[in-house]
């Protein structure tokens, strides 16, 4: 084995060993190297967008701090094949401006009974509420773009049954909720093909209209057809992919 001295004193401390010739593979000899050793590649995934992430749905809706207090005329009536609201006063009488948007801000809760009496009550409220909805329809999109914001399945279908129920109320209501539809379709469009593939089996669960792309198939439909002369053009605006059923 032959030396060769890097320093130009020469002297047992200041000489470094080394192969002669040198291998490509091992070009030091010594306790220490100069060659640079491989880096570790990695993989870049692209990053997740996430666009259907769950975003925060707080306990703190104006329903709750209401039914706490005590403020609301309901309570549950407890039946053998299943609870339902006991109002306490006529659903008529009621002043329209004040409860429907607090029972619309409770469309979003998830744990009961506030969820069941908040739903429950909005589908009493609709179905006899008549000419009182349509002035407070302004004072309802805020909770109803809240709710479709949180972008939870479950909270989203309970809006899109609302909504249909909304539009079929009363008159004019579909032509009122026109100028509204960029606060509220976003997040329809973003989940407009959310559709259960399944081949040829048969899903048991379409009766309970849980599927989301469906739903909000109907639910566009349906703002279509009670929206006036508008209403395509703004859906299609929002919705690019959507197409009408009026026209076609």
């Amino acid at each position: 084995a032959k030396f060769c001295y890097t320093s130009k004193v020469n002297g047992p401390a200041n000489f470094q060993r080394a192969r002669n010739p040198a291998h490509e593979d091992s070009p030091g000899g010594a306790c220490t190297s100069l060659a640079v050793g491989k880096k570790e590649v990695r993989e870049v995934k692209a990053p997740v967008s996430g666009a259907f992430k769950v975003r925060g749905n707080p306990p703190n809706t104006e329903f709750r701090r209401f039914y706490e207090r005590g403020d609301l005329p309901i309570a549950i009536e407890h039946r053998g094949v299943g609870n339902r609201i006991q109002w306490k006063v006529d659903i008529e009488k009621l002043d329209y401006h004040h409860y429907l948007p607090i029972f619309f801000d409770g469309l979003r809760e998830k744990e009961e009974p506030y969820r069941f009496l908040a739903v429950q009550g909005t589908f009493d409220m609709l179905e006899h509420g008549g000419s009182k909805i349509l002035p407070v329809i302004p004072q309802l999109i805020i909770p109803i773009k809240t709710a479709l914001n949180t972008r939870e399945p479950g909270v989203i279908v309970i809006v899109l049954k609302v909504l249909q129920a909304l539009v079929v109320s009363g008159e004019m209501i579909g032509e009122a909720l026109v100028p509204y539809y960029r606060q509220i379709l976003p997040v329809l469009n973003i989940f407009k093909n959310r559709n259960v593939n399944v081949g040829d089996t048969i899903v048991y669960n379409q009766r309970k209209r849980m599927i989301l792309g469906d739903l909000i198939q109907e639910t566009l439909e349906l703002l279509e057809t009670h929206g006036g002369e508008d209403a395509f053009i703004n859906i299609k605006y929002m919705i690019p992919t959507y197409e009408s059923c009026v026209l076609n």
